[in-house]
């Protein structure tokens, strides 16, 4: 992909910026006001349209985007929004990340900034809910996610055709353009399930043009998972998401029989792709090569996985309540691996499990924080009202299946998609459901399917 659009799309954010951060006084204050608050979605809208693509790019513009919600957010609204706990609660993990640098002892300061960076990220949900409890504009960032995957997408094709068209040099990924199939997986399958239930809510509607658009862009997104290249992980968040597509779209008796339908479909995609064949079968070979001596291959994914989470039990149980402290995981599993050879020499910062990841840290206290945390946003969304619901129950379903098997919270890509899904939907579904102060607007304009005007 040319870095022309992403370059001009960083200069553009950069002139909204300057003109945000320009000091003026009496008439021209709210239009200063008005111009911060227009200059954060064209910041989330660069950071949402350059995640899939590159990491650089994304965090030049998140971090813009965080400075400029510093500078527009009403301060007077701090009290009451931290004391919902779905926003209290990811500033409270970022406390105790602070907080866990004073136990982390033999830990070097390298390793705890790096660790303060994988959490940090969750104080700005609350940032993001006040902000889109007054922003009409939610729809555009969701718009341009789903417009850089297609693009993404397409690119995608092209590459599995014609493998040397990649950005990346990976020939053992087919159909990755670039960074990863990991996230590649991640994103296709959320714009999938948000391109149906769409679709779904056209067909409705009675617009039968946007609706088939809709379903064909989210078929080909289910298609290229299928028989090109997904995540593993995939296997356990995607089926879990389509349920609750159906489920927010059906009823009764035509929900089993859309249950049944869709348990067949699976079935013949799994009958009919060598890719999914290859991803399960590789699942049973690497397990079982758990405990054997590392080949010319490398070490086996799930075997590593195996052992990470078997030393994670294991240091746990040594610091139980408060954890290590904040970045111990690489010295934790470097100590152990002193004198070992084959998987028991493996250190890793990351034992690819969320819970586990948090508790070597903080322990029982951080793991009681996350999934409090977690819970809440499932109580946040729980009525999937409206589109925005939807998808932040979709969201906050895919991080926490997906981090059984991975730590999406500290990711770069999973953790900042988790970010941005649960603060912008959170505040349009605060705003629609508790009537605050803001734009009584449609939350998402550029992707309402419900309004013919």
């Amino acid at each position: 992909m040319s870095r022309e659009p992403i370059a001009a799309a960083l200069a553009w954010l950069a002139a909204e910026t300057r003109l945000a951060l320009t000091t003026f006084s009496g008439p021209q204050a709210a239009q200063a006001r008005n111009a911060r608050l227009r200059a954060v979605d064209v910041a989330l809208v660069v950071a949402a349209a350059a995640l899939p693509w590159t990491t650089a790019g994304a965090l030049g513009a998140l971090i813009a985007a965080f400075a400029l919600l510093l500078l527009t957010t009403r301060y007077a609204q701090w009290p009451s929004t931290l004391a919902r706990p779905a926003c209290g609660l990811t500033l409270a993990i970022f406390l105790l990340a602070l907080a866990g640098t004073l136990w982390a002892h033999g830990v070097s300061g390298h390793d705890k900034l790096r660790a303060i960076g994988q959490v940090y990220k969750l104080t700005m949900i609350p940032l993001l809910v006040i902000h889109y409890r007054e922003s009409p504009r939610a729809g555009w960032v969701l718009a341009a996610f789903v417009a850089s995957n297609v693009a993404l997408l397409a690119f995608s094709y092209g590459v599995y055709a014609l493998p040397q068209a990649a950005l990346v040099d990976k020939p053992d990924q087919p159909g990755v353009a670039v960074k990863n199939y990991i996230d590649q997986s991640h994103g296709f399958a959320l714009c999938a399930v948000a391109l149906a239930a769409l679709a779904i809510d056209g067909a409705r509607a009675g617009l039968s043009r946007r609706a088939a658009l809709f379903g064909a862009l989210a078929a080909a997104f289910v298609l290229n998972l299928a028989f090109v290249n997904l995540a593993r992980t995939a296997f356990v968040y995607l089926p879990v998401m389509a349920l609750l597509l159906l489920i927010r779209s059906l009823s009764g008796r035509r929900l089993a029989l859309a249950v049944a339908a869709l348990a067949v479909a699976a079935a013949a995609a799994f009958a009919a792709s060598p890719n999914l064949q290859h991803k399960a079968a590789r699942i049973s070979s690497e397990t079982a090569r758990y405990g054997a001596p590392i080949g010319a291959e490398g070490p086996a994914s799930a075997a590593m996985r195996l052992e990470y989470w078997q030393k994670s039990l294991a240091f746990i149980r040594a610091a139980p309540l408060i954890g290590h402290g904040t970045g111990a995981i690489r010295e934790l599993f470097q100590r152990d691996a002193a004198g070992k050879t084959d998987l028991e020499a493996l250190v890793t910062y990351n034992p690819h499990n969320q819970t586990l990841a948090t508790a070597l840290q903080w322990g029982l206290v951080g793991v009681a924080l996350l999934w409090a945390m977690w819970a809440s946003h499932l109580v946040l969304f729980r009525w999937m009202a409206g589109f925005a619901g939807f998808i932040g129950l979709v969201a906050v379903t895919q991080n926490i299946l997906g981090s059984l098997f991975n730590s999406h919270l500290f990711d770069f890509y999973q953790g900042w998609v988790y970010v941005l899904a649960v603060g912008i939907a959170g505040g349009v579904v605060m705003r629609e459901r508790l009537g605050t102060a803001g734009p009584r607007r449609n939350p998402y304009p550029s992707m309402s399917i419900g309004d013919r005007s």
